[in-house]
């Protein structure tokens, strides 16, 4: 049991990676990795935003399937995900305003980041159980911190560089920065089935 949960956590980080890999939670991913900072208190906010959606969605799903109404998850669960954000906002507005400011509008918008309702349907699609579905969730959002971190460190040395052609610079860098980056973790894959 231990090794699978092993697994399941280093296939979501490595191999299923959802921003790099799976190219769920683009925006906050490209929005936010602009400086180390920023992009760790988003990668953070993410994984703790991905468990607890994940600790409260999978039992909703058991009680929607019970009823005969598990047609309804994506409704539920974006009302879960929704009411754990505005929670976890103001939380951090109260005890952390430097990192929820350094965060603005990119806080709100983990409501509406597909990887964290992608987390918590893929749960349920693979038939993982309690356990199980909280350390994918929890791999996922170690693999989201890590594309963050790895992008803003990236992005960091791609600001001071004056070869960069004009039209090239901004959003086009990043662009193709994040497709380099996307190619390298596809070298991952087949890693574990």
């Amino acid at each position: 049991m231990f090794s699978t949960l092993i697994v399941i956590i280093i296939s979501m980080v490595l191999v299923n990676n959802y921003p790099l890999a799976q190219f769920l939670g683009i925006c906050p991913f490209l929005g936010v990795s602009k400086d180390l900072d920023s992009a760790e208190g988003m990668g953070l906010a993410v994984v703790f935003v991905m468990v607890i959606a994940t600790i409260a969605t999978w039992p909703i799903q058991q009680i929607l399937n019970h009823f005969g109404i598990g047609y309804l998850q994506t409704v539920v669960f974006i009302l879960v995900i929704a009411f754990l954000v505005q929670l976890i906002e103001m939380f951090m507005k109260k005890s952390m305003p430097a990192l929820y400011k350094s965060l603005g509008v990119y806080l709100p918008l983990i409501t509406t980041n597909c990887a964290v309702l992608g987390v918590c349907i893929t749960n349920i699609d693979n038939g993982y159980n309690y356990i199980e579905s909280i350390f994918n969730s929890f791999g996922a959002g170690l693999g989201f911190l890590f594309g963050m971190i790895l992008m803003a460190g990236v992005r960091t040395k791609l600001v001071d560089q004056e070869e960069i052609p004009e039209s090239w610079r901004g959003v086009p860098i990043v662009l193709v920065t994040a497709a380099i980056m996307s190619l390298s973790f596809m070298g991952f894959s087949g890693m574990f089935s």
